[in-house]
């Protein structure tokens, strides 16, 4: 295996982690400030579900593919470069927007440039770090979901309420086109495989060749479709919070937004670090640990999920989202470190886009567009309550998730010793 600097590679992870706070600074922005959002240009439960979920997961799922596809053939830096600057404008166009439709533009915009984000970043990261480091790395880049929670939370519930919900996303979007030129000249293209022992140089597999090897691997199918209903109780929760805090414990949206900024940024990150830290240390031992590690989380979950949709007590709603935040996020990292290992480095990229288009589509997809749904059904019979039941079809995802896993569980050992790398 070829040296590697020790601290440049960290210092990529670095980069690319901030890469992906963006990423969800942009992305989340607008749950925080739906509630003043749906009141200028009165929208629904279900309009904010297409707009936070639905719509945006349809363009990022789908041209996250052949961007992908693109990533294993040519420069992943600029790709990601070129990303950031994309849906960084596209939020600070979504400031403009004077009805729903023209805020649907926006945030599709926002979509495609983020559908170029994350899996060139997996393969660089994958590229710098061997397998028995890479989900514990894996994971520290996707501790970049939760602080971009926290930032987004705190910084967008903030200004809008000081300044309203449209200066809020000129904020957040200028100072990614400013990082976009700082990722540009800090960080170098990487050699595919640098990781790996096997020498790529004359691998070139041709995107028959890449599904076919996904689709033979159970595990792979399994731990997508795990992560896609992981996914969808993970968003279906966050996506509505700030909503569920107002209407049904009446807190203001600069509370909400330092509280959810703090309870799920924080607990999603300590969780999202977890995953990877434990599921490497424990992959010694057998390799399967990278999928009990998120199972044994997702049964302890379950009493938390529970306060945090029932407790009359504010105070218990925020202990309930700090752990629900922290327990559901085990997941990504070793989630995302099982398919690279699945597939030789020329196909991690795509890889990684095949499983998001899972995630994404299930989760981001249908998370909030279900409960949004779901709210607006029940509104007649609960009023402001509406959201509290509609959170109940949380806990069947999460059923399904772990059934998932544990399906996976059964197949990893056989498919990982028949990978080909």
């Amino acid at each position: 295996m070829k040296e590697l600097n020790p601290n440049y590679k960290w210092k990529v992870l670095l980069l690319l982690t901030i890469v992906y706070v963006f990423n969800f600074i942009d992305r989340q922005i607008l749950v925080i400030l739906q509630e003043p959002i749906k009141a200028e240009l009165s929208l629904s439960d279900t309009q904010l579900g297409l707009l936070t979920g639905l719509t945006f997961a349809a363009f990022y799922v789908i041209l996250g593919i052949p961007i992908a596809r693109f990533a294993d053939r040519s420069n992943r830096k600029n790709i990601i470069v070129a990303s950031l600057a994309l849906w960084s404008a596209m939020t600070a166009i979504s400031g403009m927007s004077k009805n729903f439709f023209q805020l649907l533009l926006a945030r599709v915009g926002v979509g495609v440039g983020e559908a170029g984000g994350s899996p060139p970043a997996h393969s660089i990261i994958s590229d710098y770090f061997p397998l028995k480091q890479r989900a514990t790395a894996l994971s520290i880049y996707s501790m970049g979901i939760y602080i971009g929670i926290l930032l987004g939370f705190i910084i967008g519930g903030v200004i809008a309420k000081s300044f309203g919900w449209r200066n809020a996303f000129y904020a957040i979007g200028i100072p990614g086109l400013l990082f976009a030129i700082i990722v540009y000249f800090s960080i170098k293209e990487p050699i595919r495989g640098l990781s790996d022992a096997a020498d790529l140089s004359s691998i070139n597999p041709t995107l028959k060749e890449v599904l076919q090897t996904l689709m033979k691997k159970r595990t792979f199918i399994f731990v997508a479709l795990a992560s896609g209903f992981q996914g969808f109780s993970i968003y279906g929760i966050g996506n509505f919070m700030p909503a569920f805090l107002n209407r049904v414990h009446h807190v203001d949206i600069a509370t909400a937004g330092i509280v959810l900024g703090l309870t799920m940024g924080i607990g999603g990150g300590i969780g999202t670090f977890l995953g990877g830290y434990l599921s490497d240390k424990n992959s010694h031992k057998d390799m399967r640990w990278h999928i009990w590690v998120p199972m044994i989380a997702g049964i302890i979950s379950f009493p938390f999920v529970a306060i945090t949709f029932f407790s009359n007590q504010v105070s218990f709603v925020y202990v309930g989202i700090f752990l629900t935040s922290c327990l559901t996020a085990l997941y990504l990292g070793p989630t995302i470190a099982i398919t690279h290992s699945l597939v030789n480095a020329k196909m991690r990229a795509f890889a990684s886009a095949i499983l998001f288009f899972v995630l994404n589509l299930i989760g981001l997809g249908g998370g909030p567009l279900v409960i949004g749904l779901l709210s607006d059904a029940l509104l007649p019979r609960f009023g402001d309550l509406s959201l509290r039941w509609a959170y109940c079809g949380i806990f069947v995802s999460l059923i399904i998730a772990l059934l998932f896993q544990y399906l996976g569980s059964k197949n990893y050992l056989k498919d990982l010793k028949n990978a080909v790398l």
